[in-house]
């Protein structure tokens, strides 16, 4: 395994896609180099979608969410919740769910129009923002993000396209906990998930000894894309600096309707982690 160095801009293009038995099949004769190699790892740098100049916009914003300054309630939960927190830690991993619903101006800068137009390259022209996140390691905190499948955490769906694409705010590398997945894992079945030891996040088997274990290293403002059954985690931020991450989640609007009246809507109303989909159980 080899560690790629930070990813150039890539070009976008309109793509349609359909599925099939979990594998994305592709309706139009030409598709770009990031739909195609979505489709074929389930993980691609997708290049720079928040320019140099409206960095510091976004950076505001998400540090109002950390101090408190913009309110987010049992939205705000920590995903390393089962290592012990060392002293003046509040979280070993911040995540805050539904930032867009707490302080909707955020859906109005530039960032969404262009992850939007990104995700309908990736999975169709049908995708629309399902939901979104805030995911921040703190200097020194170096709690890794247990490996997972986001599909684990959903309800199942006739319809499996799904794409995460997630946007670094800072600079994310091996020391401070950029993206690793599983090169080609989105093609096999869900693993079996269980709960972490305090039962408030869920985890699965996997390494970074594993046949495809990919890191992918960006720079801030650029972002990487994956699907919902791709295997991934990051490590720990061991550095003097803070990792930023903001995650807008894409699928088909008809199975945004279905999970609604399904009652499953990413934790707006209930933030409770656990395994849902019933492929993801073991049994």
């Amino acid at each position: 395994m080899c560690c790629p160095r930070f990813p150039e801009d890539s070009g976008q293009g309109g793509v349609r896609s359909g599925e099939e038995e979990g594998l994305y099949i592709f309706t139009t004769q030409t598709i770009s180099g990031i739909a195609q190699r979505f489709a074929d790892d389930g993980f691609t740098p997708v290049g720079r979608l928040i320019s140099p100049a409206d960095l510091a916009q976004y950076r505001d914003i998400y540090d109002r969410f950390l101090s408190g300054d913009i309110e987010s309630g049992e939205k705000r939960t920590d995903l390393g919740s089962h290592v012990e927190r060392k002293e003046g830690v509040r979280e070993n991993i911040t995540q805050i769910i539904w930032p867009s619903a707490l302080y909707p101006p955020l859906k109005d800068l530039p960032l969404h129009e262009k992850a939007l137009s990104t995700a309908r390259e990736l999975i169709g022209a049908d995708a629309e923002l399902d939901f979104d996140m805030m995911i921040h390691k703190a200097p020194h905190t170096a709690v890794p993000t247990p490996w997972h499948q986001d599909a684990a955490y959903w309800v199942d769906m006739p319809d499996k396209r799904a794409v995460s694409i997630w946007i670094a705010l800072d600079d994310a590398d091996l020391d401070n906990g950029c993206m690793w997945y599983v090169r080609g894992s989105h093609r096999e079945p869900l693993r079996p998930h269980h709960p972490t030891s305090d039962g408030k996040n869920i985890e699965c088997d996997c390494s970074e000894d594993e046949t495809g274990a990919t890191p992918v290293p960006v720079r801030a403002g650029e972002a990487v894309a994956h699907s919902g059954s791709t295997l991934h985690y990051s490590r720990g931020n061991s550095t003097d600096g803070v990792r930023r991450a903001y995650i807008l989640n894409y699928r088909p609007a008809a199975m945004i309707e279905l999970e609604r009246r399904m009652g499953a809507d990413h934790g707006l109303n209930e933030n409770v982690r656990k395994v849902r989909n019933s492929d993801a159980t073991g049994q």
